[in-house]
């Protein structure tokens, strides 16, 4: 089977990292994909939102498989475009529709198709523009700190939680106002503070059954100490050392399986992964938000311990008898270090130049921001997020050392890392 993934990060390269080993396959395709993915198969110069230019590869290359990396072109409706297409609509693509996706593609309609189907989650209410003062009365009835969440897209950057009333109201007037966001700000949900620790659970549906897959913690603060603004993500650590059997029932009964009852209670065909972002509450998981997709760099630690041949998982997800198969979980543990350009999340440099890579041992590589110049050899950085290091180890604390290790192998200008993934665990 051919097969065409769509994307060009971190994540991206992990999952072709995966699907290349996968007995299924005849040939890997990645749209646009990067350095990294070049070493899996065939790079495609073609827009995750190039529709029409999609389609055309699927039939040139003869792809009997879509697997969908990124959340836009998921809100922006490649599933719902290839179930309309005549000659696209029995290639299965692995990734929910349009209405499954507005569980990113919206914080509202997450907000509200929780509050319908009694899953935990913050309290909260939606402004526009126009109800701006009723927003800045709102935030004078909650108590710091205050969570402000652009309801559309935002790259992974569109949660701002502010420390005091005054900052509370400046961000969030410039988020109605000066569209900080631009049109993913046109609407703001603003949430109550939930005090906990967080982390990610992640299914594989075909929507009707599904399996839970390993659980990771991401770390999104660009700084040592969780400070500075959001980013992407700096690093991932799984498993999780506070979720264990009796949490994750929790998660289950309380959040997946509503979850689930909800989506076909109201229509919803969801196929492919669901990510839920949570908060864990003296021991209760509440959810913070829903992704379409698989987080990054969550992907980097929690794809190397998954163990089936990921193809035949996505066939049984394409023919709705996920069932029938059984996760085999790596039982090491999985750390995962993000190298990032000097300057992000804010403005940064492209076009330096990345060397080490060839010294890396024991730990695997995968390409985020990166671009492979004429000579294959001479790889530049093409992003904020630049290189992701995973390394396993019987402990998080020995995948740490040795992702760490091989982290400092490799250099560009201005590589920028966190030192303290997996400090608060």
């Amino acid at each position: 089977m051919n097969v065409l993934l769509l994307g060009s990060g971190g994540r991206e390269h992990t999952l072709a990292w995966k699907i290349a080993q996968s007995s299924l396959l005849s040939h890997l395709y990645i749209a646009p994909g990067n350095a990294g993915t070049l070493e899996k198969g065939t790079n495609l110069p073609l827009s995750v939102n190039d529709f029409q230019g999609i389609k055309e590869a699927v039939l040139s290359h003869c792809i009997g498989m879509v697997v969908v990396g990124p959340e836009d072109p998921l809100v922006n409706g490649i599933h719902d475009f290839f179930l309309a297409d005549q000659e696209l609509h029995n290639i299965p693509v692995i990734g929910p529709t349009r209405k499954g996706a507005m569980l990113e593609g919206s914080k509202d309609f997450a907000k509200q198709f929780m509050l319908r189907h009694a899953i935990p989650t913050a309290a909260y209410k939606t402004f526009t523009l126009t109800s701006l003062p009723a927003g800045i009365e709102f935030l004078t009835s909650l108590r710091p700190p205050y969570v402000l969440k652009a309801d559309g897209l935002a790259a992974g950057k569109g949660v701002i939680i502010c420390s005091t009333l005054e900052e509370a109201k400046k961000e969030f007037t410039a988020l109605l106002q000066e569209s900080k966001f631009g049109s993913a700000s046109q609407k703001v949900v603003v949430e109550a503070f939930l005090s906990g620790i967080e982390l990610s659970m992640f299914i594989l549906t075909d929507g009707k059954n599904y399996i839970i897959l390993p659980e990771a913690k991401d770390y999104k603060k660009i700084r040592e100490g969780d400070q500075g603004p959001n980013t992407g993500g700096m690093g991932s650590i799984s498993p999780v050392s506070f979720a264990d059997p009796v949490f994750i029932k929790k998660v289950e009964e309380r959040i997946i399986q509503p979850t689930m009852k909800g989506l076909l209670s109201e229509g919803i065909d969801y196929q492919g992964f669901l990510f839920f972002g949570l908060m864990n509450v003296q021991g209760n998981p509440y959810v913070i938000e829903y992704n379409c997709r698989m987080g990054d760099p969550e992907t980097e630690s929690v794809i190397p311990r998954i163990q089936n041949d990921i193809l035949k998982l996505f066939r049984a997800v394409a023919h709705r008898c996920l069932e029938e198969e059984t996760l085999i979980v790596d039982p090491r543990s999985t750390a995962t270090v993000m190298l990032v350009s000097d300057g992000y999340p804010g403005t940064y440099e492209k076009g330096k130049i990345i060397t080490g890579e060839d010294q890396v041992e024991s730990s695997l590589i995968f390409h985020a921001g990166t671009v492979s110049l004429q000579d294959p050899k001479s790889i530049v950085t093409n992003g904020g997020r630049v290189i992701a290091v995973t390394s396993y180890g019987a402990t998080m604390k020995e995948a740490l050392t040795t992702s760490y290790r091989n982290a400092k192998k490799i250099s560009f200008e201005g590589k920028t890392l966190r030192r303290d993934i997996g400090f608060d665990l």
